[in-house]
């Protein structure tokens, strides 16, 4: 279940292939492409050299199939109600991991970085523990230490005494929309190949708190269960009395099958067990081992990072990730002529890994996993590589020798990126500006681009920011899709950037008028610092990045529940922090909601795998769940400050430094 549930919230793509349909509707394909653009050339990939195959996809018609909007927006929001409970796909949220070889090391020896980034959790969705076989044999063949997940007997990311390993999220396409054509003389059958079949069904009792239980009937395709059956916004009968209603039929405007469902596709409805991987990681003594482990990962796929205590570096991408007959997976398509179905899986062995790579370092940011000649699809829709080309970016510029405290700065970085683009433009505005304008920009003009709590600059580029997206989109995208940041919307505003006069630039509520970038930037301009008085005065030395951006730890159940006595025992913070979306310190935020962060590095780990006692972690909050608890929130400072603690792995330190001991007797 839990295996489930993780594959939920880093399930791919489905979001943007129903975005990519609605948009359809009123932007051109070379506009969506704009909005949804490739992979930036001058931003790494993880694996350089990838083996021989085949491919089994090509790019898809963008108008493979056109589906009315009102079904879209009924699909996405239905799939979004899990949200409140998993969490959302953002875009952001991901991870950094990296390792660097014994040649770049000041030990000699690899070290290994990990922070996954997920939503802020009270208390940590992890739990920091050691499993020690007292002795270690055939019998018993575990000692590994590191981080588990609550219920889980095994260590999810850390190392044992011959290995380390990290995760970050992959991101494959590995879910596709399919209308199905139903019989019209028989609702119990869609088409499949030019004949009518029976789809599979089966009734399922929902227990409801303080209700009657509830009885559904789910329905299957061969390509996968019926997601659209019960959409309010599909409807052609009246069942709820609704005063406005309107036959779906009759509002569609749009040639359509007679009658249709939709199907998913989803790697994670296959039976899988991704603990049996963990197992294996965690027995496992070196690369080959590891390699075989990574076979049982089947769903969610992650970029498998690993280092060992021979002096070796390695990367794998494992999971099940689907070989289409025609398409990309980035819009619904038709399911009814098998033309679009999924053939099989990239076989294990020619997916991507690379041992021991010549530059001496291997990063994984959630960027693009292989070069674009490699034969198979993995996804197009990459995170775009801003926080993976900083990581390189530092690795390969740094001072000397790389050891502990210059990965801890690393995990620590707040560089900008997408500030680089658009401060310059900023400064090179020759409007007359008014006095408080013009001071907002004399921050701007010595700024280093660290997001750090304390910088009033910072406050100024991100208030621009939030303003910059909302004043060139949101007249021409429809509402469910103005932007939210993140690095797809870096990477299409730094291509606009080089663009002045394109049309999204455009502000089609001015109808005497057309705007350009500059228009546009020295309105955005104008409302942060507007913004910003608001906020905090006119005195831009108390314009606080931390303050603006600071994290809330909260509690899920009553730390939400809006009771001031229960969100103050439960919750805490909040912390000011720097950092923000598509940085190193990946703190996330939202343009649409607001600039509290709401998704967070939720641990720090770096390995030594030349003394594996002299690694170091920090969780977000503590280890314990107990509001009471001196461990509740011990850690915050640390997390906060990106400070560190030992992390304790032979046997006299941890017993020098035990707070109790707890012995189970038969």
């Amino acid at each position: 279940t839990w295996g489930k549930a993780m594959a939920w919230d880093l399930r791919g793509n489905m979001d943007e292939e129903v975005e990519r349909a609605v948009l359809l509707k009123t932007l051109t394909p070379e506009q969506v492409d704009q909005l949804f653009p490739p992979y930036p050339s001058d931003h790494p990939i993880i694996v350089k050299e990838i083996g021989s195959g085949t491919s089994g996809s090509e790019p898809s018609n963008l108008q493979a199939f056109d589906l009315p909007t009102e079904t879209l927006a009924a699909l996405q929001q239905n799939a979004s109600l899990l949200d409140s409970a998993l969490g959302p796909a953002g875009d952001g949220i991901g991870s950094n991991s990296w390792a660097v070889s014994g040649k770049l090391s000041a030990t000699g020896m690899p070290l290994l970085a990990n922070d996954p980034h997920l939503s802020i959790q009270m208390p940590s969705i992890w739990y920091q523990m050691d499993m020690h076989c007292a002795p270690k044999n055939n019998a018993c063949p575990y000692e590994m230490g590191g981080f588990s997940f609550a219920g889980v007997p095994g260590i999810i990311i850390g190392h044992n005494d011959k290995i380390a390993w990290g995760f970050t999220n992959t991101g494959p396409d590995v879910m596709d929309l399919f209308i199905e054509k139903v019989n019209p003389d028989n609702p119990n059958q869609y088409e499949a190949d030019g004949k009518w079949v029976d789809f599979e069904t089966r009734t399922e009792t929902l227990n409801m708190v303080g209700d009657k239980p509830v009885t559904i009937t789910v329905r299957s395709t061969r390509h996968g269960p019926v997601v659209s059956d019960t959409y309010g916004p599909l409807k052609d009968t009246n069942t709820d009395n609704a005063k406005d209603f309107e036959a779906f039929k009759d509002r569609a405007g749009i040639p359509l099958p007679d009658q249709y469902v939709i199907a998913l596709a989803w790697t994670a409805l296959n039976p899988s067990s991704p603990f049996e991987a963990i197992w294996g990681f965690n027995k496992a003594q070196n690369w080959g081992q590891f390699r075989a482990a990574a076979q049982d990962f089947h769903v969610p796929a992650q970029n498998l990072l690993y280092a060992d205590t021979e002096g070796n570096i390695g990367y794998q991408t494992p999971g099940d990730i689907p070989i289409r007959k025609k398409g990309d997976g980035r819009f619904p398509v038709p399911g009814w002529d098998g033309e679009y179905d999924w053939t099989g899986f990239i076989p294990f062995d020619q997916l991507p890994y690379t041992f021991n790579p010549a530059e001496g370092y291997i990063d994984t940011a959630n960027n693009q996993v292989a070069p674009n000649d490699y034969p198979y699809l993995i996804t197009t829709d990459w995170d775009y590589g801003y926080r993976a080309n900083r990581i390189v970016d530092l690795i390969k510029n740094a001072p000397g020798k790389i050891d502990i405290p210059y990965i801890q700065k690393m995990q620590g970085d707040k560089y900008d990126a997408n500030a680089v683009t658009f401060v310059p433009l900023l400064l090179g505005l020759n409007a007359q500006l008014p006095s408080d304008q013009a001071a907002a920009l004399d921050l701007l003009k010595n700024w280093d681009y660290q997001a750090t709590a304390d910088s009033s600059s910072t406050s100024v580029f991100e208030s621009f920011w939030r303003l910059l997206l909302p004043n060139t989109f949101n007249d021409c995208l429809p509402r469910k899709y103005w932007p939210d940041g993140g690095s797809r919307w870096n990477e299409v505003m730094r291509n606009l950037a080089n663009d002045p006069t394109n049309s999204f630039w455009d502000d089609t509520s001015t109808v005497d008028s057309v705007e350009t970038s500059k228009d546009i930037m020295e309105k955005s301009l104008a409302d942060a610092v507007k913004e910003l008085e608001g906020m905090f005065g006119k005195d831009p030395a108390k314009w606080n990045w931390g303050d603006m951006h600071a994290a809330t730890c909260r509690t899920q159940t009553l730390g939400e529940s809006g009771v001031g006595l229960s969100e103050g025992l439960l919750n805490r913070g909040p912390f000011p922090v720097g950092g923000g979306e598509a940085i190193i310190d990946a703190t996330g935020w939202s343009v649409r909601d607001g600039y509290e962060t709401n998704w967070l590095p939720s641990m720090r780990m770096i390995v030594d795998m030349g003394n594996l006692s002299n690694s170091v972690t920090v969780h977000t909050t503590g280890e314990s769940g107990h509001a009471y608890s001196p461990h509740y929130d011990d850690m915050s400072a640390l997390w906060v400050n990106i400070k560190y603690y030992p992390m304790l792995w032979d046997q006299a330190s941890v017993k020098s430094q035990a707070e109790g001991h707890l012995k189970f007797l038969p």
